[in-house]
């Protein structure tokens, strides 16, 4: 069982349900707009080996799911206060190296 605190350093224990849990733990009711910015953040990881930071998460998702979507102030609506470290924790991927 994955600690629900830490961040995850291997992608395989990940699953969708486990991102609801996490996210009912920071109060964030995931809809299919957070799933696909997760599944987003994790092609990312898989591409390049490290999490993005706020502005390589805007970029990609704004290639992968548009410019709307990827705005920071979208992102910021999905995943308040620090969108990164918020979206690395749910999608199970490790801290962005630009996060405190």
């Amino acid at each position: 069982m994955v600690q629900t605190t830490d961040y995850l350093s291997d992608l395989a224990p990940w699953s969708e349900d486990q991102a609801l849990q996490l996210a009912l733990e920071k109060d964030i009711a995931i809809e299919a707009a957070h799933m696909e910015v997760l599944v987003v953040a994790r092609r990312f990881f898989s591409t390049y080996g490290f999490s993005p930071s706020m502005r390589p998460l805007c970029k990609v998702v704004t290639q992968h799911l548009g410019v709307e979507k990827g705005r920071s102030l979208y992102l910021n609506k999905l995943f308040p206060d620090s969108p990164a470290k918020l979206v690395a924790k749910l999608a199970g991927l490790p801290k962005p190296k630009n996060c405190i």
